[in-house]
């Protein structure tokens, strides 16, 4: 089945009609989605918002942009000709390249004909009586399918700005999600940048570079490592390529889903010498392997602060002037705890004449004006403002769409105090329905390509057995998913991840239920668990015969 050649020719007919599953969303989960759905023999539509393939990286093409997962291993596992093929051509790839990716595998496939683009679902309602999906969309669009699965992204809705006096602003304002696909010139002007997460942490360094003057408004610091990025040694691609199975195996079992997996040692276990000489090591290779020096390191606090401490010692070493520098230090989180970001000559760039550090914990931003900005210490003139403010990030997608299920319950309404979930993978009252990467998954805490693939060839394998013994629903029950829930807020809680405000939990959305929403224990054990659930019969599940009606 993981053969390109194995694809099959379908044909969805008119708009308006019956079909196997329809899928909302062309990233890299619904694109994968689509071919194994065709393999089976089904009949399946994708709907996507935007003109082209791609999910996250067709939206994100601010400055910088770039994946902090290496480009080896941010790619397709699933065929061997297609791995074999596609030629990389930097350690950590940017946004362009990944799309031209994206685009390389969709045409390799021929996906983009069951694709139907310009097109937003607005509405799914699950028909009990013909125990199908009915879909409409933005455009007209309606569709009853089987099978609704939602290929929608964890960093697809942006959080956009709501500060006072937004309207009145005479200059031009971005949004580092919705980026204009033609481009900014910020050639000669006054930019404000207001975020450091890390779409701002790698725009910040190409912004100061084009604009007169650069103000960069942090609320709040961030961690950051290095990433040493350049271009990929053809040797080194070479080995990679001969051991690519070994290599995935190895990442698929592994905690976070990358081939680097975490080390079995305590950062206690090891003189102060050799700690500082493994972060050291770790630091001049670069990437979000820095965590990985030790086992330990986010689940307890005294570990934490050794590898923290580190990142603030060479943080205080880059930045020149002392006061700025000790404005870019965290203090107030453990490493880990709210998104590591990996970046090139980020601290590097304060440096310079044309940047300016604001302060906005203690100094807050009161209103945008007509010419720029006030804070409650002083006013800022910009010609334009960029918002690197981030996402309502892995429920906020689905939550915008009006889905319904059994007796018209709607899932933002089910997830009003938080996300509840069955694997990551199901929710109760709604059934032969599937969220790939949904909360309760280990979803943005892996490498996405693999809990993207193992999502996919999960709900595929389960519609293949739906199909073979003739079931008509498949669905979660209460008590399944709040066992689940449950299971996820504690592994989170024996962690240190409550003590980061992070977009995990939902944090920097106002109004936004604190919830930490990935699965913490793991990409290999999460991997186990749902195989065993497969493997048992779909434990954890109801599963109906077509002959058997839902009223029974």
């Amino acid at each position: 089945m993981n053969d390109v050649a194995a694809v099959t020719s379908t044909d969805t007919g008119s708009r308006n009609d019956s079909i196997d599953a329809v899928i909302v969303g062309a990233g890299f989960a619904g694109m994968y989605m689509l071919h194994r759905l065709r393999q089976l023999g089904l009949i399946a539509r994708v709907y996507e918002s935007g003109d082209g393939v791609g999910g996250t990286w067709y939206w994100n093409r601010y400055p910088g942009a770039r994946c902090d997962t290496e480009s080896v291993e941010y790619s397709y596992s699933f065929s061997e000709e297609i791995q074999q093929e596609w030629e990389w051509s930097e350690r950590y790839p940017a946004q362009p390249e990944i799309l031209r990716y994206a685009n390389w595998v969709a045409d390799k496939l021929d996906l983009k004909r069951d694709i139907v683009f310009n097109t937003r679902v607005d509405r799914a309602e699950f028909d009990e009586d013909l125990a199908q999906w009915r879909i409409q969309t933005n455009s007209g669009d309606q569709a009853v399918a089987r099978y609704l699965i939602m290929a929608t992204g964890c960093l697809s809705t942006a959080q956009l700005p709501r500060f006072e006096g937004l309207d009145s602003f005479k200059g031009a304002w971005y949004h580092t999600g919705q980026w204009p696909h033609e481009g900014v010139d910020f050639t000669g002007q006054r930019v404000g940048i207001i975020g450091t997460g890390s779409s701002a942490i790698q725009s910040i360094p190409v912004i100061a570079e084009q604009a007169d003057h650069l103000y960069v408004f942090q609320r709040t610091p961030n961690y950051s490592v290095p990433a040493h990025n350049g271009p990929l040694d053809p040797d080194y691609v070479r080995e990679v390529k001969e051991n690519y199975q070994q290599l995935r195996e190895q990442a698929r079992t592994s905690r976070r889903g990358y081939i680097l997996d975490v080390s079995p040692v305590r950062a206690q276990d090891v003189s102060e010498e050799e700690r500082q000489a493994i972060y050291e090591y770790r630091w001049e290779v670069g990437g979000l392997g820095y965590l990985s020096s030790f086992g330990n390191l986010l689940s307890d606090s005294e570990a934490n602060e050794t590898a923290a401490e580190f990142v603030r010692d060479r943080i205080r070493e880059i930045v020149h002037d002392p006061v700025t520098a000790e404005k870019l230090v965290p203090t107030d989180y453990p490493i880990g705890t709210k998104r590591l970001c990996i970046d090139t000559h980020y601290f590097e760039t304060y440096n310079r004449d044309n940047v300016t550090l604001v302060d906005v914990k203690s100094a807050p931003i009161e209103t945008i004006t007509p010419s720029g900005l006030r804070t409650s210490e002083a006013e800022y003139e910009l010609d334009s403002i960029v918002f690197a403010t981030g996402f309502d990030a892995m429920t906020g997608t689905l939550k915008n769409i009006d889905i319904r299920g059994r007796d018209g319950i709607q899932l933002r309404e089910k997830w009003r105090d938080g996300p509840v979930t069955y694997l990551g993978l199901a929710v109760a009252g709604f059934p032969n329905f599937f969220t790939i990467t949904g909360p309760g998954s280990p979803s943005v805490l892996s490498n996405m390509m693999v809990s993207i693939e193992q999502h996919v060839e999960w709900i595929s394998d389960c519609l293949e057995h739906l199909e073979r013994e003739q079931i008509s629903h498949i669905e979660t029950t209460p008590e399944e998913e709040q066992a689940w829930t449950a299971h996820v807020n504690e592994v989170a809680g024996s962690m240190l991840f409550a003590q980061g405000n992070s977009w995990w939990k939902g944090a920097n959305v106002p109004g936004k239920p604190v919830v930490f929403m990935p699965y913490t224990g793991g990409v290999g054990m999460y991997r186990e668990i749902c195989d065993r659930v497969a493997a048992e019969g779909y434990t954890g599940f109801v599963l109906r015969p077509v002959h058997v009606s839902t009223a029974d």
